[in-house]
């Protein structure tokens, strides 16, 4: 059984492009891997947020996840600050990291064209902080998307040149984690290809009704089309294929005869696909409420998953103090 690992950045609510995206395939990963999910509380210092809001954050995040369907007794499921193993070798990784490489990294240049009046090292050595946490529990398989396949080569490389300066075999080289046809886009609502908190056109597990109902009617529309079977704007196909996640197969193939026989009335399709949203994030609306509400669960959870956590990562911190010099 492999070893999976994947971060979670604790930045609000998820929405159906983050269950469809991630959730939906880390809730079948827990049944066929040795997987850690981790909130990245430590990532997120890089933009000093305010405590309260953080610990917020961390809470929703946990809460939405075992919402979702992540199993806490299958996973190892825990706070990146919950285990300081990750911070002590995220030190020892920086002694063998060299600034060219880090300043070339296009995420780092990318948050310095984007915000020059907070470069600080964190920014700079965040793939350092990222290779800590997958090495930290030498995982085999990491699901990352296209911004992060850079950060993955570099925790090779850091890999690499620790079992080179050392002259041992120790880590492994974690290889990208393959969705194949799982990995799901679901797009915006406002013609976007996109689905996103930032952007303002997410659809959020824990919306009420009738914001779904609004934000679902605001949707972004054509005309409607002129002659048979033609091909759909993007607006237009961003409707369908959230319809074919959350909707029955008769209610899409009728929506989608109407538009190619030309009779489709958008306010009608419209109405149906937000009582569909309803209908599929009601369960989790309403599991997200129970757990909100029950931090005495909360606070076990995220205990068992620090033990568990501690259990793997105390193993590789051990070895490497070992490998190092320094006597345990």
């Amino acid at each position: 059984m492999e070893t999976v690992l994947s971060g979670i950045r604790p930045t609000g609510n998820l929405h159906l492009g983050n269950y469809f995206g991630a959730v939906k395939n880390f809730v079948k990963m827990q049944n066929e891997n040795n997987c850690f999910f981790f909130i990245a509380d430590y990532h997120s210092l890089t933009t000093h947020p305010h405590p309260e809001n953080l610990q917020q954050n961390v809470k929703q995040i946990l809460v939405e996840y075992l919402a979702a369907g992540i199993d806490p007794e299958k996973v190892t499921l825990y706070a990146q600050s919950d285990l300081p193993e990750t911070a002590e070798l995220y030190l020892i990784l920086n002694m063998n990291a060299y600034l060219g490489e880090l300043e070339r990294c296009a995420s780092f240049k990318d948050k310095v064209r984007q915000n020059p009046q907070n470069v600080n090292a964190g920014l700079l050595t965040y793939p350092t902080l990222m290779a800590a946490d997958i090495l930290i529990h030498r995982a085999d398989k990491v699901p990352v998307g296209k911004d992060q396949e850079q950060h993955l080569e570099m925790t090779r490389l850091f890999a690499n040149r620790f079992n080179r300066i050392y002259e041992v075999e120790f880590f492994k080289e974690p290889q990208a984690y393959n969705y194949g046809d799982n990995l799901v886009k679901i797009p915006g609502l406002d013609g976007s290809t996109k689905m996103g908190k930032s952007t303002g056109n997410a659809l959020f597990l824990n919306d009420e009704p009738e914001i779904i109902r609004k934000k679902v009617m605001k949707a972004k529309t054509d005309a409607g089309p002129t002659s048979m079977n033609q091909e759909k704007p993007q607006e237009i196909a961003n409707l369908f294929t959230i319809m074919q996640h959350v909707s029955t197969k008769d209610t899409y193939q009728f929506f989608n005869d109407s538009y190619n026989n030309c009779s489709i009335r958008y306010g009608d399709m419209k109405k149906q696909l937000a009582e569909d949203i309803i209908n599929f994030c009601t369960p989790i609306r309403e599991k997200i409420n129970e757990l909100s509400a029950n931090d005495e669960y909360l606070n076990k959870v995220r205990a068992m998953g620090a033990e568990k956590a501690h259990e793997s990562a105390s193993k590789t911190i051990r070895a490497v103090r070992e490998i190092i010099g320094f006597k345990n």
